[in-house]
């Protein structure tokens, strides 16, 4: 039983050298729930809570978040951290407010993977986008409601699109 592989858990900062004056890498990250399989977050009021606190950290300046879509049992966003903000406490402090709110049981740890093209960013913004659909949950992704995708709201906002 002690030769079974072992998660290891990664360090989320950002080296020095990534970040180039006035621009902050842009992450795909994934948050899951402690219990895999059974529906926390894909339910109105919990939807409800999760966009509030997105945005009033957006409004803070901790974080910017282009794309963030809510699965049964873990979730997906595209983000960015500004500065001095360290990923891992400002997704640590949103899953600790989150199971305030709403009593959800997240997983140690997040995975995060640095977007080094954008190439790369439109990749994960579709897998992103079309995992309900891969899930079985809808049949097309947008018929799925737990989404907020600033991108195409800025774009529908500027006439765009």
């Amino acid at each position: 039983m002690n030769d079974l592989p072992r998660r290891i858990y990664l360090k989320h900062e950002i080296p020095s050298l990534v970040i180039i004056e006035n621009e902050y890498p842009a992450f795909f990250i994934t948050i899951c729930c402690q219990r895999r399989g059974i529906n926390q977050l894909a339910e109105d009021k919990v939807w409800i809570e999760m966009l509030e606190a997105i945005k009033n950290r957006q409004e803070r300046g901790i974080w910017i978040c282009t794309l963030f879509v809510a699965m049964l049992d873990h979730v997906h966003a595209v983000m960015q951290f500004h500065g001095e903000t360290r990923m891992a406490i400002a997704i640590r402090g949103w899953k600790r407010w989150m199971t305030k709110k709403c009593g959800i049981e997240w997983q140690r740890g997040f995975f995060d993977h640095r977007l080094r093209s954008q190439t790369s960013a439109a990749e994960k913004r579709e897998y992103i986008l079309n995992n309900p659909v891969r899930a079985g949950l809808v049949e097309k992704s947008s018929d799925w409601k737990y989404v907020w995708d600033m991108s195409a709201q800025e774009a529908k906002s500027v006439g765009s699109f």
